[in-house]
């Protein structure tokens, strides 16, 4: 039977820790674990063999960090012996499977970090090769923080070989992974890229991982893998240990096992005890998944589900009739397309349409581009609209999410060429109902298109749930019928159990003052039964028909959605005056371009300040101000860390700009950071993000790198007069270097303050290594590095 047989008929049992296990064994600090596959074999052995003799069906090789940055070109070798040394345990038993485990490469992926996507793909196949071809029965991807590293990483084993995949992100206790993800998004994104399994490993308990794994089970089709860890970690005699007993990690998961996650077992701090444990509480529970036929789009923060509420997508990106924007993508005048990408945001679309097609441009170079450049500056989800396959697939391949694909239709050729790409990126398709011959008169016709598009679909394991028709408003100025017809196909699709698009502005073509014609057919189109609108959301008669729409068909709770759109046309109706005017000009200034993460215009902003306002001023007046708001934000998990980052390079532009213009006379500020991930541990994904935003908020940073030594930070610290110290680790087995290293600080240089961070810490676990504070993200750094600087006279 396969792991895939096996996953359908019964719970699946996965292993624990490895590496708290390692740890006993012998692991020295800053040895890497996966070493130990060919230094000490047979302690990996026995580690293997523990967890299948305590009833585990799938071990994980210990292949966790071995990628080509790390091993260089001894990854193959590191790899196969890993995967061979938990084969030969396998063999003792039946039916057990070893997996080709892989965890994060440690850095960030463009626009956030340096690693270009493609580079991330083919590191990961260095790896996955490797795997395949020593005999890994399925590869599992974990740990992952960043959705968008974990899709590089499906694709490398979907290019690679045919094993089956499993997918673990790391969630907090907020449901969001590091880069913002959600559970639904999470659960979207996966399944478009046709993952086997998903779910959420490490970082938390069982119990804090109950109400996500509920979230995931609600709306995945695939099963749900559950792998906690053992509770909180906390330091006993100079050892990191977790707190939660192997009966009650047992208790707990046999909770989660009755919500439906169905591939179950344990990560940091859990041992043979805990699986064995697990296995006994939770026999009989298994609940087969049930295919759900939710239609979504994802970006990478939030999923938008097409069904009971209508959504809109916003059509301002388009060259179609639009000057301004054929003059910007002519001269790779990205700023402007970002500034609609944002206005349209602003105005409440909820996915916004990006086509770039000119014939004398490079569209699928330009088109992406234009996506991954949108998605810096907002989180809704895109609609990829192109009718070239090239740039189709180009953008689908860097698109960090699940996209809208514009579009399919049935002429046989289109579908040949869209539906393999769908198949292998993920997507929902809008169908256009029309075909070989042309856009059928009637709403019958148009049907029977529709039909034919769903068993074509068919043919590449593309649910129908995954595609949405539309029936195409044609100029009601040439066709007195257009309307009818497409109205009656939205209500018979409706009625058949099909969503429905429309781009809702063609039905006005060459008519005067349009708004009034696609306003009140808007409003047909809605009560017939039309789920998703492409429409101007800067058109006030658009948007009143929609808040009204979702408030007459009780769509609106208590009405308030209107309420509160009503209230806010009221408002700017009474403040449309000169004085007003030249106020909302002023919002899109320096501080505006910050917040919303736009470099270009950020710098243009702050070289126009320059010309009226001294450095310090437009520092303390329009950066300052504006981070502190992003970060508040932040803070209070409205604005997510691609965000984050993004708003930090848009001020560190126009940084630049003031710098020459900077004659010292300012404010400084005094505190001194010395930064460095610890001994043994090469990530530094987290230690990058706090330096970006410590130097954006005006501190001197001196950035030690990673897998640096307690001694050489120390004498660093001294050698600066660094009032801090701030230190990252990712993993359990580095911890100890950071209670070294602070211990050193300690002993040395008593009047330095520490700040610690990473995925394995917590608030009391870093007080009980001796830090004066725990740096649960970015910002939080930030604010004990405030303190600090007040502090100091």
């Amino acid at each position: 039977m396969t792991i895939l047989e096996k996953i359908k008929k019964q719970i699946v049992y996965l292993d624990g820790g490895t590496g708290t296990l390692l740890q006993e064994a012998g692991l020295a600090l800053g040895e890497l674990p996966e070493e130990w596959n060919l230094s000490r074999p047979d302690d990996v052995y026995k580690i293997n063999y523990n967890y299948f003799a305590a009833g585990a069906d799938v071990v994980y090789a210990n292949t966790f960090g071995a990628n080509s940055l790390k091993f260089g070109e001894r990854t193959a070798e590191i790899v196969t012996a890993g995967v061979s040394i938990a084969k030969r345990a396998a063999a003792n038993f039946k039916d057990k499977y070893v997996a080709l485990d892989i965890g994060s490469v440690g850095k960030l992926l463009k626009p956030l970090g340096p690693l270009d996507f493609e580079d991330a793909v083919n590191i990961f196949k260095t790896t996955v090769k490797a795997g395949a071809e020593a005999g890994a029965d399925l590869v599992v991807i974990e740990t992952m923080n960043d959705i968008y590293e974990a899709k590089a990483a499906v694709l490398a084993v979907k290019e690679s070989c045919n094993l089956p995949v499993f997918v673990t992100m790391v969630f907090g206790e907020d449901a969001k992974t590091m880069t913002g993800t959600s559970p639904e998004a999470a659960v979207a994104v996966l399944e478009g890229l046709g993952v086997d399994a998903l779910g959420i490993n490490c970082s938390l308990a069982p119990r804090q991982m109950k109400d996500i794994a509920a979230r995931m089970v609600a709306c995945a089709s695939v099963p749900v893998i559950v792998k906690p860890n053992a509770g909180l970690p906390e330091e006993r005699d100079g050892k990191t240990v977790y707190n939660l007993s192997a009966e009650d990690f047992a208790s707990d998961m046999a909770e989660i096992a009755d919500l439906g996650a169905s591939v179950l077992g344990g990560c940091c701090g859990t041992t043979p005890r805990y699986i064995a444990d697990l296995i006994q509480k939770t026999k009989g529970k298994f609940k087969p998944m049930q295919k759900k036929k939710i239609t979504a789009v994802a970006s990478y923060t939030h999923a938008v589900e097409i069904g009971d509420i209508p959504v809109l997508i916003g059509e301002r990106i388009n060259p179609t009739g639009k000057k301004r924007l054929k003059q910007a993508l002519k001269e790779n005048d990205m700023a402007y397309i970002l500034g609609e990408a944002v206005a349209q945001a602003e105005k409440g679309a909820h996915i916004l349409d990006v086509n770039v097609g000119l014939p004398e441009i490079d569209e699928p170079a330009v088109l992406e581009r234009a996506m991954c450049e949108i998605q810096s500056v907002t989180d809704l989800p895109l609609q990829i609209d192109t009718s070239d396959p090239i740039a189709m697939e180009r953008a689908l391949r860097r698109y960090n999410g699940k996209a809208l694909v514009n579009s399919v239709n049935g002429k046989t050729e289109v579908m040949q060429a869209v539906f393999p790409l769908v198949k292998k990126y993920g997507g929902t398709v809008i169908c256009l109902t029309l075909d070989e011959g042309g856009i059928p008169e009637t709403a019958e016709g148009r049907i029977k298109i529709a039909k034919k598009i769903i068993a074509y679909a068919e043919k590449y394991d593309i649910d129908e749930s995954q595609l949405i028709f539309d029936p195409l408003a044609m100029a009601v100025s040439a066709d007195g019928g257009a309307a009818i017809a497409a109205l009656g196909a939205i209500k018979t699709l409706t009625e058949m159990g099909y969503h429905t698009s429309l781009g809702v502005s063609n039905i006005s073509f060459g008519l005067p003052n349009r708004d009034f014609i696609n306003g009140t057919f808007f409003a047909c189109a809605l009560s017939a039964g039309l789920k998703a609108a492409i429409i101007n959301p800067n058109s006030q008669e658009m948007i009143k028909t929609y808040r009204a729409y979702l408030a007459i068909s009780g769509k609106d709770k208590n009405c308030l959605g209107y309420i509160e759109y009503a209230s806010s046309v009221q408002a700017e109706k009474i403040t449309q005056t000169a004085a007003v005017q030249k106020a909302d000009e002023k919002q899109h200034d320096l501080h505006y371009f910050i917040v919303k993460g736009i470099k270009e215009e950020a710098a243009a902003a702050a070289e126009k300040l320059l010309q009226t306002l001294p450095p310090m001023e437009i520092i303390n007046g329009y950066i300052i101000p504006a981070l502190n708001e992003v970060g508040d934000g932040f803070e209070k998990k409205t604005i997510f860390l691609p965000q984050l980052l993004m708003s930090a390079e848009a001020s560190a532009a126009a940084f630049e700009v003031i710098k020459t213009k900077f004659s010292g006379g300012g404010e400084a500020k005094k505190t001194k950071i010395v930064i460095a991930t610890v001994k043994g541990d090469i990530h530094d994904i987290g230690k990058n993000i706090v330096k970006t935003l410590l130097e954006n908020y005006g501190f001197k940073v001196f950035d030690m790198g990673r897998d640096v030594p307690p001694e050489v930070i120390v004498d660093k610290a001294i050698e600066e007069r660094a009032q801090i110290v701030a230190l990252s680790a990712l993993m359990t087995t580095t911890v100890p270097s950071m209670r070294d290293t602070i211990a050193l600080l300690k002993q040395r240089y008593l009047e330095c303050k520490t700040v610690v961070g990473g995925a394995v810490l917590n608030a009391e676990y870093a007080k009980s290594i001796g830090a004066d504070a725990y740096g649960k993200d970015a910002m939080e750094t930030v604010r004990f590095a405030e303190s600090v600087e007040a502090s100091i006279i």
